[in-house]
């Protein structure tokens, strides 16, 4: 028989990432809490009846029914719109979601695209596999400029990491009132987004999808860059018009591409991109690092200790409803 528990993580990964981790994660930051993790279907329900936490990639209607005793659920990514929000909202349930844990291995990733286009080693890899020795000319990122759509935390820390590199930065935001940490501040519109593109070495793309920012990088914007730019893509696939991408590459309108995130998703395996010398390809895992559960867990653990504290209900971290 299942035993009851404080905390239920449900028994799907994500990233490839066992959840006994995650768990052990759990457990380590509130010993005092009773953490289990559900293997079967059937232990999930069991362990919702009692459970005053529940985590994982997702939760359905009928778990939230069962969840009697909810009053929190972590979901284990930055996106909520696979949730019955409506029904959590209804059983006051809170939601916290993954916001920002994913930053670091992401921007780590950015500056590593960025450096392989600027000193050319993708070219480098190519001649080593048909054993060519052959001298060819790179550049530097150090002078370069580079645009980074969206200043939430992965636009925060790719910025943050090109400071050393002497790279000049514009930002892309809805509130350029708000700042940030480039040294240019720009907002979502047309004109402003032209003019940055046409200074740009390189585009970084790390904004969530909404109405605005679909398709925001077609043709248009592809004429804008200079032919040696290079777009990268960490955000979201439709935030660029993926035919007229295929079409700039083929044309030799920009430099290069590299992509996390592409629309559809997961490429097809007859799509061109996969074809095109100047593009790099990899499989949304930009954010899958081993540090995943453990910043998870964090964000678990503080929100936790402040469930039963009326006084501390502002301090919630990663909340987006009530």
């Amino acid at each position: 028989m299942t035993q009851p528990s404080d905390i239920v993580v449900f028994r799907r990964g994500t990233e490839a990432l066992s959840p006994a981790a995650y768990a052990e994660a759990i457990r380590q930051r509130l010993p005092d809490w009773s953490v289990a993790l559900a293997r079967t279907p059937q232990e999930e329900r069991d362990l919702l009846s009692s459970a005053r936490i529940a985590t994982g990639i997702s939760i359905t209607e009928e778990q939230v029914s069962l969840a009697e005793q909810l009053d929190l659920f972590v979901v284990a990514s930055s996106g909520t719109d696979h949730l019955p929000m409506d029904r959590l909202r209804e059983r006051n349930v809170l939601v916290a979601n993954a916001s920002g844990i994913h930053a670091p291995g992401i921007a780590e990733q950015v500056l590593g695209y960025l450096l392989v286009f600027a000193r050319r080693i993708h070219r480098g890899i190519r001649q080593q596999s048909a054993h060519q020795w052959r001298h060819y000319q790179a550049t530097e990122l150090m002078g370069s400029t580079v645009t980074v759509v969206g200043l939430g935390s992965i636009g925060h820390a790719v910025a943050r990491r090109l400071e050393p590199f002497g790279s000049y930065t514009i930002g892309i935001r809805y509130t350029p009132a708000k700042g940030g940490p480039t040294d240019e501040v720009i907002g979502f519109e047309p004109d402003k987004i032209h003019e940055a593109f046409a200074r740009s070495d390189y585009v970084v793309l790390c904004s969530p999808l909404t109405e605005t920012t679909h398709g925001l990088v077609g043709s248009e914007e592809f004429g804008t860059l200079r032919p040696d730019a290079v777009v990268v893509n960490v955000g979201r696939g439709p935030l660029i018009e993926t035919s007229e991408l295929v079409d700039a590459l083929r044309k030799g309108e920009i430099g290069g591409c590299a992509l996390d995130v592409t629309d559809p998703e997961p490429l097809p395996s007859d799509h061109p991109l996969w074809d095109l010398d100047n593009v790099i390809i990899t499989p949304h895992m930009g954010g899958h690092t081993p540090e995943h559960w453990p910043r998870l867990a964090d964000i678990l653990a503080e929100n936790a200790k402040l469930l039963d504290d009326e006084t501390e209900q502002e301090g919630f971290r990663n909340v987006i409803t009530n």
